[in-house]
């Protein structure tokens, strides 16, 4: 799951949203320097993570990328997943798409002071080139990945595998269909069992 994904998965509650997006951007133990809830939403983003990468459907996607890309083949099936996501928004929340990306935006500002730096650096962007809604268009995708390649501390070109991803968009489309549910239905499971986050 991407950063979109992660947002929906980690509910209404504005600080477990915070918390599901820094699910990528905090790493190591969580020892109290966040609000509770955040660290609540962080640790359910890890949570998601495990759990999607252990679904066959996932494991099937991943191995249909050609290398030199399997390597990064679950970061081109998150984003991929995103992709489906914001095109299906409709099915999952009663919400229109825009509108839930700029009430998070919002919510990301007033949480800045919690924010790490490369955080901070999405909140400055995210909202003015609306980079969430931008993943319902497929052809935003090539951009992601290109922008994603850029994290590495060697440059990964991951935007020369955007034709496999195109190759097999009808398929990855029906696992997503297949998939989301389940995720769905487990991260429901882990935030019943939150303290902060109810």
């Amino acid at each position: 799951m991407n950063y979109l994904a992660h947002i929906y998965l980690s509910g209404d509650h504005s600080e477990a949203m915070i918390g599901g997006l820094l699910g990528d951007f905090v790493k190591g133990p969580l020892r109290g320097q966040l609000p509770p809830a955040i660290e609540e939403g962080i640790a359910l983003h890890r949570k998601v993570d495990v759990f999607t990468d252990s679904l066959p459907e996932v494991k099937q996607a991943i191995a249909r990328i050609e290398p030199p890309y399997r390597r990064f083949g679950g970061i081109l099936i998150d984003i991929c997943y995103d992709h489906f996501l914001a095109v299906n928004w409709s099915k999952f929340h009663p919400q229109p798409l825009a509108n839930y990306c700029q009430n998070f935006y919002q919510t990301l500002s007033e949480y800045e002071h919690h924010l790490p730096p490369a955080a901070k650096q999405f909140n400055a962007i995210a909202p003015k080139a609306r980079w969430l809604e931008s993943y319902a268009q497929m052809e935003n995708i090539e951009y992601v990945l290109e922008r994603v390649g850029l994290r590495f501390r060697k440059r990964v070109p991951l935007n020369e595998a955007f034709p496999q991803l195109v190759r097999d968009y009808p398929l990855l489309s029906q696992e997503f269909s297949q998939v989301f549910p389940k995720i769905i239905a487990f991260a429901e499971n882990q935030r019943s069992q939150q303290t902060y986050c109810q």
